[in-house]
């Protein structure tokens, strides 16, 4: 039997996951993290140290150069896994 899907995005697998890294909103601390999956509302993450995600809202860096990112909330924690809501700008 198959369990239907609840997500409302479809989600992207990456077999070997996504260098990536976590930032903080103010910029004082960064981990390195695997992108294992992601749509266009959220991401599944697993990041070096799930210690220093104490912040709600952070950021997910694409690039080592910060030039492509998301602003995220922390979802929900798994073990090693977090998942993560990307958040919309306000304009």
């Amino acid at each position: 039997m198959t369990i239907p899907e609840k997500r409302k995005f479809r989600r992207v697998g990456f077999d070997r996951g996504i260098d990536a890294w976590i930032m903080s909103i103010d910029g004082t601390w960064r981990l390195s993290c695997k992108m294992l999956d992601a749509s266009v509302a959220g991401a599944r993450l697993v990041p070096s140290s799930i210690d220093k995600l104490k912040e709600k809202e952070f950021f997910l860096l694409l690039s080592s150069t910060g030039l492509a990112y998301r602003r995220c909330e922390l979802a929900w924690i798994n073990g090693d896994e977090v998942g993560v809501k990307f958040l919309r700008m306000k304009r």
